[in-house]
This record gives structure tokens, C-alpha cells and sequence, in this order.
């Protein structure tokens, strides 16, 4: 196997250990609101700490990672947020549980902008979407394994002993990482010359200082549509990740056992979308060019699933809803891959950078929905209220790719 595939299969390890702790609270949650005397306002505020933070540290690390480098980074927040996942089942009241959970997001906004500087750095261009596929395809694997795993340790050993085991999982990847992986693929131990030039080949040498021209960033306007794409695109994404088991319970009146089928499903749909938005944007941009590659994609995508997540908001059948929903992530997460191969696109060795702005809007949109979803909810009663937002929230998202244009980079390069 090519060293690259390794290094991808390092990152495809990471983003499923990423999604198991993320997932994990939204599956346990009523074990911990019952544990801690929480509704679901008060629990929409815990689930929100942990976007605010992502949000808040999202491009902090995305600099920090194209200046030194993700080796080192991505060891620094695995390790950190691991040790706020175990902590998490330490819990005993809610501002205790508030803080945790909102220093886990301060770790975990590393690793997806750090990923990205690994693939931009260790991929030839004609690669990117496709391996932006695989990293997200193995989060969406991660978030289908958490129930199946989770749920059987939970009622085996309680919710509290499954977030310490989740964190020693993501401290064995972080030591592993280090003293395997270099930033720079001629660093890379028994990687061929040959190699190191097929990576090289398709790509544009850079001479970089690592500064970036902040007037640059604020008056590039793919920037700002990317961010508000993505700002609106997570309000759907994030409600799978932190209310979809409260939806199915409370809302559908389902039981665990049918809860955890449709999380379950959902992910693995959305992992299967991923792999075949990245392969289908990297084979459209062969024949139609970057630009209509990437957009086709993001429109096509988005678009559908906004009229999904109506359709199940409206529906009166369970089970209909609950496929339904599941048919919104595979259809939303044909998306995800291309908008961060976008990031590539336009950023080149600011790419760090650039993903984290774009997921910096993209958390700021998972925590308002947190938020307004649990006081919806605790308000009306209503549980579909909040899914007709989304689909609104989702369909203008998918116009907005008619103005994302992946050819215009963020900074004129100089080559070499």
C-alpha cells in the first residue's frame, strides 16, 4: 500500500474515533438527563457548549496547523479532548457538565482543518475530493458505530464508564500519531521517490510564510459565501449529531431499541454519501472542470435533502419519518466532502485556515440549532417545528453554490 493510502487510513481511524465521541451524548442523553435532572432546555445548553467551542478555537487550530504543522497539533487536541471525554462521566452536576463538555469542543475543532492540511500537503490535486470523501465517510461510520457500541456498554456498565473508554481509545491513536506521521511526505519513513513526485506532480509549489493577509480573507467573497453555506448547511448536520435520539424517543415515541436502528442507518447512509460526493465531484470535475465538479454536487445535494426534511417533519407515520431522515443525511452528506475539497481549492497552503473559517460559521450554525431546538421543543411541545427550519435553512444553503467558484484562490501564489 502507498504511504499516502496509510496516512489517509490514520485520518479515516481519527475521524470515526472523532464521531464516536461526539455521537456518544446524544445517544446516552436520556440516561444523563435523568442522572442529572436535566430537560431538554437546560440539556440544548450542555450540547451547546460543545459547538460554541468548536466554533470559538475552529480557526485558531486551522492556523495553527498551517504554521506547525498537523503532526503536532492533532497529537495536542486528540490528547486533550480524549481526556474531557473521560472526564465528561465524571459529571455530578450541570455547570460541572456545562464546562466539560464545552473544553471537549475546544479539542475536538482541531482535527478536521488539520486533516484538511494533511490531504492538501500528501494528495495530488486530482485526489483530494475523493480523500476528503473517506475521512468524512469514516466520521459518518464512526456516528453509525456509537449506538451500536455504546448502548450495549451502557446498559452493561453505565453511560459513565463508556465516555473513560472512548477517551483511552483517542489517547492510543494521539500517541500513535507522533511517532509515526510527518507533515512533509519526503520526511515520511519508507515512502519512495517515486512517491514523493506522483504526490508532488499534480500540485503547485508555494513560497509561504505562513502570515496571511487577514484584508485578503475578509474581502474575498468565496470565503464568506463558503461560511454561510456551511453555517446553514450544519444546522441539519447538527441535528443529528445532538437531538436525533431525543427526536425519535420523545418526539416519535419510539423506543431505545427502534432509536438506535435509525442513528444507526442514518450514518451509515451518510457515510455512503460522502464516498460517492467526493468520487462524483472528482469525476465531474474531469469533465465539466472544477467549478461546475464541485457545484453540482453542492446544489444537488443540499437541495434534495431540504425536501426530505420537510417531507418527515409533515409525515404522521413513525417509520416513514425515521427513513426519511435517514434519506437527509445521505443526501446533505454528498455535500460534506466537496465543501472542504473547496477549502483545498481556494486556499492551496492556507487551507488550514481556510477550512476553519468555513467550520468556524459551520459550528456557530450547529450551536444556534442546538440551542433553538431544545427551547422550541420545551416551549411548544412540538418536535417537527425545528425540521421545517432546517429544510428552509438547507434549501437556501444549496443556492448558495451557484456563487461558491472554486478556481479563485485565496492569495496569488508564487511558483517555484
Amino acid at each position: 500500500m502507498k504511504i499516502r493510502y496509510q496516512v489517509l487510513f490514520g485520518l479515516f481511524l481519527l475521524s470515526i474515533i472523532t464521531y464516536l465521541d461526539r455521537v456518544c451524548m446524544n445517544v446516552v442523553s436520556k440516561y444523563v438527563k435523568a442522572d442529572l435532572n436535566l430537560n431538554n432546555e437546560s440539556f440544548g445548553y450542555i450540547l451547546g457548549a460543545f459547538s460554541l467551542a468548536y466554533a470559538l478555537f475552529e480557526l485558531p487550530t486551522g492556523i495553527l496547523g498551517d504554521r506547525i504543522g498537523p503532526r503536532k497539533v492533532l497529537t495536542r487536541v486528540v490528547l486533550w479532548w480524549s481526556g474531557f471525554t473521560a472526564l465528561t462521566g465524571t459529571a455530578f452536576s450541570y455547570l460541572y457538565l456545562l464546562i466539560v463538555r464545552f473544553l471537549f469542543g475546544a479539542g475536538e475543532a482541531g482535527a478536521y482543518p488539520n486533516a484538511s492540511i494533511v490531504i492538501s500537503r500528501w494528495f495530488p490535486s486530482v485526489e483530494v475530493g475523493r480523500a476528503q470523501s473517506v475521512i468524512w465517510a469514516a466520521g459518518r461510520l464512526g456516528g453509525a458505530l456509537t449506538p451500536l457500541l455504546v448502548i450495549p456498554l451502557v446498559h452493561a456498565a453505565g453511560w459513565r464508564t463508556a465516555f473513560f473508554i472512548l477517551g483511552v481509545v483517542g489517547a492510543i491513536w494521539a500517541i500513535t500519531w507522533y511517532f509515526w506521521f510527518r507533515d512533509k511526505p519526503a520526511d515520511m519513513a519508507g515512502i519512495s521517490q517515486k512517491e514523493v513526485e506522483e504526490i508532488e506532480m499534480n500540485r503547485k509549489k508555494v513560497v509561504s510564510d505562513h502570515h496571511v493577509d487577514w484584508r485578503i480573507v475578509i474581502k474575498n467573497p468565496n470565503v464568506w459565501v463558503l461560511m454561510l453555506m456551511c453555517h446553514l448547511f450544519f444546522y441539519a448536520s447538527y441535528f443529528f449529531t445532538n437531538w436525533s435520539s431525543t427526536y425519535f424517543q420523545e418526539g416519535r415515541h419510539m423506543t431505545e431499541e427502534q432509536s438506535k436502528n435509525f442513528i444507526s442507518l442514518s450514518y451509515f447512509l451518510g457515510a455512503i454519501g460522502c464516498l460517492v460526493g467526493g468520487f462524483a465531484s472528482d469525476l465531474l470535475t474531469k469533465r465539466y472542470g472544477l467549478k461546475l465538479g464541485r457545484r453540482i454536487v453542492g446544489v444537488l445535494g443540499l437541495g434534495s435533502s431540504s425536501i426530505c426534511f420537510l417531507a418527515s417533519g409533515l409525515t404522521v407515520d413513525n417509520e416513514t419519518a425515521g427513513y426519511l431522515l435517514s434519506l437527509c443525511v445521505l443526501l446533505k452528506d454528498f455535500t460534506l466532502p466537496v465543501a472542504f475539497a473547496v477549502c483545498v481549492d481556494i486556499g492551496k497552503q492556507y487551507s488550514g485556515t481556510v477550512a476553519g473559517a468555513m467550520n468556524f460559521a459551520g459550528q456557530l450554525g450547529g450551536f444556534f440549532i442546538t440551542i433553538i431546538f431544545g427551547i422550541i421543543v420545551n416551549q411548544t411541545g412540538n418536535f417537527n417545528y425545528p425540521l421545517f427550519v432546517i429544510a428552509g435553512c438547507l434549501i437556501v444553503a444549496s443556492m448558495l453554490w451557484f456563487l461558491i467558484d472554486p478556481t479563485k484562490n485565496l492569495v496569488v501564489e508564487k511558483e517555484v
